[in-house]
């Protein structure tokens, strides 16, 4: 139990970076985002990535400790993410309501399309 408990952690982790990656990736170096690239996004192992670029291990892996600190601090600085998140919800949240609206024909809930809409203008 406790083993599949850190495996659904790492492929979380995984999945964070990966996000963070897509927003924020074109920040880093060339040679920081393809050493990043193959670890997270196509899971090479530290000593392949190595034997490729021609480093040591422990270079591969302090770079792929420094990409996620420098992913990690652009979305305490920017939060994109976050924002991009409240966003999506809101608008999954806009939709909801219509389709509501559209098979009960109360519209009542308009007044919460224009709530939400206003929310989502103020975050951009």
């Amino acid at each position: 139990m406790v083993q599949n408990e850190a495996q659904i952690e790492k492929l979380e982790e995984i999945v964070q970076l990966s996000i963070l990656y897509d927003f924020y990736g074109e920040l880093l170096s060339n040679h920081k985002k393809q050493i990043f690239e193959d670890y997270i996004l196509n899971d090479l192992s530290l000593s392949e990535i190595a034997s490729e670029q021609g480093i040591s291990r422990q270079g591969v892996h302090d770079i792929v400790k420094r990409c996620t600190l420098e992913l990690k601090e652009y979305e305490a600085k920017l939060s994109l993410v976050c924002k991009f998140q409240s966003i999506k919800d809101k608008l999954n949240r806009i939709k909801n309501i219509v389709t509501d609206t559209t098979n009960t024909h109360d519209f009542t809930s308009i007044c919460n399309i224009t709530i939400l809409a206003d929310d989502i203008l103020k975050e951009l």
